[in-house]
């Protein structure tokens, strides 16, 4: 990698994550919306280390429900509740019954909906849970590994959403300026990251390599029936529901 490849390099990662976390990014990060892209993996792994970090000091602290609260707070609190706010936004609007012009209208205003109000919190009790049950039903290493890869596969989803669907909004919104060219393979190269640590988790590692991919296809297909189309507030959905999904997927009691 050539210097100014090196710098290009550490420019789009402190953009990605100072558009995606609250955490800090160095001084005056540059907005690099096309560049940031292929570092949402990479981000979902800091964040994945410090859901470690966080866990560890609270289990050592508190019994495993009170550990899994904290390490929700944790997850909230780090993307400044980014796609929370997307999550409550988008189901105001797709489950509103109404066209597809109205709908979107309805995820820009910031005032949220009953839709949306409920979706948050079974969103964030459905991650509490899955949270919890992985910390009681896989060993400390895995549990580890998990918290470290979920936070990752979550966010890489949203790459996805970028390729396969066309923005929505004729004006300008949060996510307009993901999608002002085609995505290619260079965009996608850090998603092999958690693929690859996934597969020394045994059988949970496929699990939650196969969960990312149902994930993925049954999100896309619903957004594309839905509204045939994807927005900012949408891929923060895709998100948190990949998020939870993901950590019940992996803390499902299987024996083989």
């Amino acid at each position: 990698m050539t210097p100014s490849g090196k710098s290009c390099f550490f420019k789009d990662l402190q953009a990605c994550i100072a558009f995606i976390t609250i955490l800090p990014a160095g001084k005056k990060p540059v907005y690099s919306p096309l560049g940031m892209i292929r570092f949402f993996p990479l981000v979902g792994l800091i964040i994945g280390a410090l859901l470690v970090v966080t866990d560890f000091l609270a289990s050592k602290a508190w019994a495993p429900p009170v550990a899994a609260l904290a390490d929700l707070m944790f997850l909230v609190a780090v993307t400044g509740a980014f796609h929370l706010d997307g999550l409550g936004d988008t189901a105001d609007g797709i489950f509103s019954h109404r066209g597809r012009e109205r709908a979107l209208e309805i995820m820009k205003d910031s005032r949220i909906g009953m839709m949306g109000l409920v979706t948050v919190v079974l969103g964030l009790a459905a991650k509490f849970a899955g949270i919890w049950s992985v910390k009681i039903s896989c060993s400390p290493v895995q549990t580890m590994a998990i918290f470290f890869l979920v936070p990752s596969f979550s966010r890489a989803s949203m790459i996805f959403g970028i390729k396969y669907l066309d923005y929505g909004r004729k004006d300008k919104g949060t996510g307009k300026d993901l999608f002002t060219r085609p995505l290619n393979a260079k965009d996608f190269y850090l998603c092999l990251i958690p693929l690859g640590f996934s597969l020394f988790l045994g059988y949970r590692g496929l699990i939650l390599i196969s969960g990312f991919a149902l994930g993925c296809f049954t999100i896309l297909k619903f957004y594309k029936r839905k509204m045939n189309c994807i927005t900012g507030d949408m891929l923060g959905a895709m998100t948190e529901v990949m998020e939870a999904g993901l950590f019940m997927a992996a803390g499902m009691n299987i024996i083989f």
